[in-house]
């Protein structure tokens, strides 16, 4: 019974070490076989299409290139985009873990660049030693001062957290937008002024082998903030007390845990990592901010959240596959004629079947209860025809045993995965 409950799709999706990695792999050849038959649809070629987003990114080469360019500062610039992207998922994963759901990433990424920005950004005498640690720390600072806020109204008034971060975009967008226009427009491009150099997060025109490359501080960020994060759920008890708290807020309070402490500080850590991804994304990758225009990599993050399965170094993997669509949108658009939103539609195709996880994992119970109850059916006529033999009813009786067992097993994990829903 073991082995066949082992094998198959069906075993890996109730399997508990591989049933989260099956989901995200399931998830991803959805998301393909979906996006493959709306090109088709289109009268566009999917295999093209797909070759055409890795080679806007740098993971392919083009047919030719601009002079200064290749396919390393393709993929520099890919990089240059990923960091924000893993850290805006990293603050979705922290808020998630403790039972949250931070919907205000966008809206803390755009304060924590704009105030990064005037603060640091148009100081022209500023050295890139002092400029650039002064970008990220108030980029911190800014998003996690945004972040507490959500959670104070959420201990204090009982706001919910989804309410609350919708209207604080809405806040934060306008104001945001209201000053950019009134003090530090650019007349030309009718955004914001860029930055000066020294306070860049990004190494511009590199010369790498004789290509011009914008080199990403991000990326540094960025991986340095998964592996704290995994350390800090993982080895501290300030890790443990938020799953606790994401796990079930009673018995969280029965253990000692203050549940109101745990949702501010949860939403600050979350606006903290959502602040660093709005320099990254403001001084980093685009240099300039739209007034009045949110960022949708802050949403987009919650679609890298799931498929990462809530997990930092999930997330990694998870960041390169959407925002391989994200970055090489433009290059596709112009390649094979299909408008660049069409990387939006494949994102949320992507959400959509992330979201489906534990369906699919039913579906393996399912499957591997079926298989079990014809395994038994198999068995009691095979000892019917051959007679009440003793040792026919011991292979039965032993089946049987078996077979309950593996249901309490799957009824205990279930019990498990479903206990926090009483917070």
């Amino acid at each position: 019974m073991k082995e066949k409950k082992k094998g198959g799709l069906a075993g890996l999706l109730i399997s508990d070490r591989w049933s989260n990695v099956t989901v995200s792999v399931l998830a991803v050849i959805l998301m393909l076989l979906t996006s493959s038959l709306i090109l088709l649809m289109m009268g566009k070629n999917p295999a093209v299409a797909f070759r055409s987003f890795l080679q806007g990114c740098g993971f392919w080469p083009k047919a030719n290139y601009g002079g200064g360019s290749g396919m390393l500062s393709d993929l520099f610039d890919y990089l240059n985009i990923l960091s924000p992207m893993m850290l805006a998922a990293l603050s979705f994963i922290v808020a998630f873990k403790t039972g949250l759901f931070n919907i205000g990433i966008s809206g803390q990424m755009l304060l924590s660049g704009f105030l990064a920005t005037i603060m640091v950004g148009y100081l022209k005498d500023l050295s890139p030693w002092i400029a650039k640690p002064l970008v990220i720390l108030i980029g911190a600072a800014a998003g996690g001062l945004a972040g507490a806020l959500i959670g104070f109204l959420k201990y204090r008034f009982n706001i919910h957290e989804v309410v609350s971060t919708i209207m604080v975009n809405y806040i934060i967008s306008y104001t945001t937008g209201f000053f950019i226009n009134t003090r530090y427009v650019d007349m030309l491009t009718r955004s914001s002024r860029v930055c000066s150099p020294a306070s860049r997060l990004t190494w511009t025109k590199v010369p790498v082998g004789g290509i011009s490359c914008n080199i990403p501080l991000g990326i540094v960020i960025a991986l340095l903030a998964v592996f704290v994060v995994k350390f800090i759920f993982d080895k501290t008890v300030f890790g443990f007390e938020l799953k606790a708290v994401g796990t079930s807020r009673k018995c969280a309070r029965y253990i000692g845990v203050n549940v109101q402490k745990s949702i501010i500080l949860s939403m600050a850590f979350s606006g903290i990592f959502a602040g660093l991804a709005g320099v990254t994304y403001y001084l980093g990758y685009t240099n300039t901010i739209v007034p009045k225009t949110l960022p949708g990599m802050g949403y987009d993050s919650i679609a890298v959240a799931l498929l990462g399965n809530s997990s930092p170094v999930g997330s990694i993997f998870a960041s390169i596959v959407v925002t391989i669509f994200q970055s090489g949108a433009n290059y596709m658009s112009s390649s094979i004629g299909v408008a660049k939103e069409i990387a939006s539609l494949i994102t949320g195709i992507l959400l959509l079947y992330a979201a489906c996880g534990e369906y699919m994992k039913e579906l393996g119970r399912r499957r591997i209860e079926k298989a079990v109850d014809r395994e038994i059916a198999r068995m009691q006529e095979a000892r019917i025809k051959e007679g009440p033999d003793i040792s026919g009813r011991g292979a039965f009786r032993q089946a049987e045993n078996a077979s309950a067992a593996g249901r309490r097993e799957q009824e205990e994990r279930k019990d498990q995965k479903e206990g926090g829903e009483d917070r």
